[in-house]
């Protein structure tokens, strides 16, 4: 099916105006990437449940708790991806990394948040941070361990994470510190320093990063978390990336940023290609046999 859409796509491009050209191959991409995404990643319904941390329909947060209740557990709070605009705490956090995580001995939350055009990202890294806030007050209830709490977003999630994790401001906001943060993994994000991304990134999508980040470059600047990197932020970033060249470039750019900051941060190239391996790296993570997965398990190990 993919191959078929790409041959189509080739046709379709050729035969259209530049304009009409670049947003169908916009639109085309995305689907393929959210139809490989969606296979097989609805989250697991048993042992969830659904909390609000604010009082938007969108605020809300799906919760497993772990299974262990005699001591409170280590939690991995997952942020979806969808171009900021899309997406679903459901079907966008993946079967495998939810049930091992939970087989890791630790709690996983799932946050969604407000979503592009109606809200701003500058509302979504708020979601984020509130979310974060929300656990951290209720971790007695949830049999939690505040000390232990780390975020992990894929694609626009990997950069909101990322934001929440360097630019102080939202976790402010929300009532903790960046240091409350036990760590950040990012998977496969492209849009740590904006600009860059705007004007090197291709024209694959490039009006979804004008339509999420706009056109002034303060506020550009602002959402780039490569950009707040020199600190304060969160005390460590694990952040992964696949093989295509703006992912690449732009998970260096933030791992070096941070690392001349005296922040750790481990950036690791995953295998996988284009918006395939961009997916993957989402629905994957969790099965034995990827490779990101024991990366990740070492990590949250050393951090917990």
């Amino acid at each position: 099916m993919v191959r078929l859409m790409l041959l189509l796509t080739a046709v379709a491009v050729v035969a259209a105006p530049a304009a009409d050209a670049q947003r169908f191959r916009e639109r085309l991409a995305e689907r393929i990437a959210e139809r490989a995404a969606a296979r097989g990643a609805e989250a697991p319904a048993e042992g969830m449940v659904e909390h609000s941390f604010g009082t938007d329909p969108l605020q809300k947060l799906d919760f497993w708790a772990a299974r262990d209740k005699a001591k409170p557990a280590p939690i991995v709070i997952f942020v979806h991806g969808g171009g900021w605009k899309r997406g679903d705490k459901r079907n966008a956090t993946g079967a495998a990394k939810v049930t091992h995580f939970i087989e890791q001995g630790y709690a996983v939350a799932s946050v969604n948040y407000r979503l592009v055009p109606a809200a701003k990202v500058e509302d979504q890294a708020a979601d984020v941070a509130s979310a974060f806030a929300w656990l951290r007050s209720n971790a007695a209830k949830l049999n939690i361990d505040p000390a232990r709490m780390v975020l992990m977003g894929h694609s626009a999630g990997a950069h909101l994470v990322a934001l929440v994790g360097t630019d102080p401001r939202y976790a402010r906001a929300a009532g903790f510190a960046l240091s409350d943060i036990r760590g950040v993994i990012p998977l496969d994000g492209a849009a740590y320093d904006v600009a860059a991304q705007i004007a090197d990134g291709g024209k694959f999508m490039h009006d979804t990063y004008v339509q999420a980040f706009g056109s002034d470059p303060a506020r550009q600047k602002a959402l780039s978390p490569t950009l707040h990197a020199a600190g304060p932020n969160a005390p460590a970033f694990l952040i992964l990336h696949v093989d295509r060249d703006d992912g690449k470039r732009q998970s260096e750019g933030l791992g070096a940023a941070l690392r001349k900051a005296g922040t750790p941060a481990q950036v690791t190239r995953i295998e996988g290609r284009g918006l395939i391996g961009h997916a993957e790296i989402n629905r994957k993570l969790g099965q034995a046999d990827y490779p990101a997965t024991p990366i990740v398990d070492a990590w949250l190990k050393r951090r917990f």
